[in-house]
């Protein structure tokens, strides 16, 4: 679909990247010739993602340990990476979810989606944006959001609330940075299936359950995901701005919140699939050989 150095002249930060679509966007990029950095606040995790990617013939790929959530940190990181090699795009991919009935969410809970989403977001976009303002270099930036952004998301506030504010931060900096050759877009992906996507945010439903809802009969596939990306911040449309797109078979258009149909649950079966929800992500920090934190939402 797209030439195989399309991307040869780009070095591209994607946060988050140690894993899921994040990982995936940057096989795709590396596949292109871009020189891809990730970065991620667990060292295995990144060690696993670099190793994957180096498979890739004539791969360029950097691994960073750094949490988004410290504004200091990210300074730090984006301070490095302009000594060694500038970066002329930003994926915003770092997210953190969880669903509950919102009245169960304490404040805590609360701060932990929006340090990272919110608070981490800005923290890279502006730390980024502010290195190409200075040195009057153009860049683009690329932020993974959702459709709860466009007819909300039960049970999934927490984190409908962040990601609605980073598409106001892209409309916003599109208009504002524009002049300064800054792109400032954004994808909201339906169901791409991931490892533990479908157990960890809708439980209780089969694939094919999912499936039949689409009104295209499927899921998103990963490809999909990846060459809209790939368009996105390529220079193949320079004038496409302040953007955000929804990726999801019209899905959000045809029923809303993929989260909806969770409304039929009661009490006592949200309190089940919470523990559910908990087993589940407790064994996958066990597979990966994580420290399990002592907390709730």
């Amino acid at each position: 679909m797209f030439l195989s150095d399309l991307l040869k002249n780009q070095v591209v930060l994607i946060t988050g990247g140690g894993s899921g679509l994040g990982l995936e966007l940057a096989k795709k990029f590396v596949s292109l010739g871009a020189e891809v950095h990730i970065c991620g606040r667990r060292q295995v995790v990144i060690d696993e993602a670099i190793a994957q990617l180096e498979t890739i013939p004539g791969a360029r790929a950097v691994g960073h340990i750094v949490d988004i959530r410290s504004a200091d940190a990210v300074q730090e990181l984006v301070e490095k990476l302009w000594k060694e090699s500038p970066l002329t795009a930003l994926v915003n991919n770092a997210a953190a979810n969880f669903i509950s009935p919102t009245e169960r969410i304490s404040a805590r809970g609360f701060d932990a989606i929006a340090n990272t989403v919110f608070h981490g977001t800005f923290y890279m976009t502006n730390a980024v944006g502010q290195k190409w303002i200075s040195t009057g270099k153009p860049g683009s930036i690329l932020s993974i959001v959702s459709t709860g952004v466009v007819n909300g998301a039960p049970f999934a506030v927490p984190s409908t609330m962040a990601k609605s504010a980073i598409c106001a931060m892209t409309r916003a900096l599109s208009i504002e940075w524009a002049s300064k050759g800054i792109r400032l877009n954004a994808i909201g992906p339906g169901l791409i299936p991931t490892p533990g996507a479908v157990a960890r945010l809708m439980p209780g439903t089969s694939a094919d359950e999912l499936e039949r809802t689409n009104p295209m009969r499927r899921l998103g596939r990963v490809d999909e995901l990846q060459n809209l990306a790939t368009f996105l911040l390529s220079d193949s449309c320079a004038w496409l701005t302040g953007q955000v797109v929804m990726l999801d078979g019209a899905h959000h258009l045809a029923h809303g919140s993929v989260y909806s149909p969770l409304l039929k649950l009661t009490e006592e079966e949200w309190t089940v699939v919470s523990s559910e929800i908990r087993a589940h992500d407790k064994a996958d920090k066990q597979l990966r050989g994580e420290a399990i934190p002592v907390s709730t939402p």
